[in-house]
């Protein structure tokens, strides 16, 4: 399995990103899939996750009304458009994904991981 992230970037506050993953090697209609992200010498934090096959979906409390993520199965795809984006969003955004049903927050539940992303919010 490979995810390959694009569309990370600088943005200022209040504006707006969209990350893509295109994921390989497998079907990934029995996937689910999550963008977690990490701030240099701090920890993964998860922000969204999608179940492939449903679409049943869970986000971070911080992200919440903001963040949208999203599967396109025409383009096997899985996006997360960010909007109303702030300086705490700054990180490098992974796209990952884990084999199965449950929706998870939890960041080490996740098998498969790309290479990351960087986004950066100026002030």
């Amino acid at each position: 399995v490979e995810l390959v992230e694009s569309g990370g970037g600088l943005v200022q506050a209040g504006g707006s990103l969209r990350l893509a993953c295109a994921p390989s090697g497998d079907t990934f209609s029995n996937y689910v899939m999550g963008w977690i992200r990490q701030v240099p010498g701090k920890e993964r934090e998860f922000v969204a996750a999608i179940r492939w096959r449903d679409g049943s979906l869970v986000y971070a409390d911080s992200v919440k009304g903001r963040f949208t993520i999203s599967v396109d199965n025409a383009k096997n795809t899985v996006y997360l458009q960010m909007n109303t984006l702030k300086p705490e969003d700054t990180a490098v955004y992974y796209c990952a994904a884990r084999f199965g049903t449950v929706v998870t927050r939890v960041e080490k539940n996740y098998n498969y991981w790309g290479q990351g992303t960087q986004v950066t919010v100026s002030s």
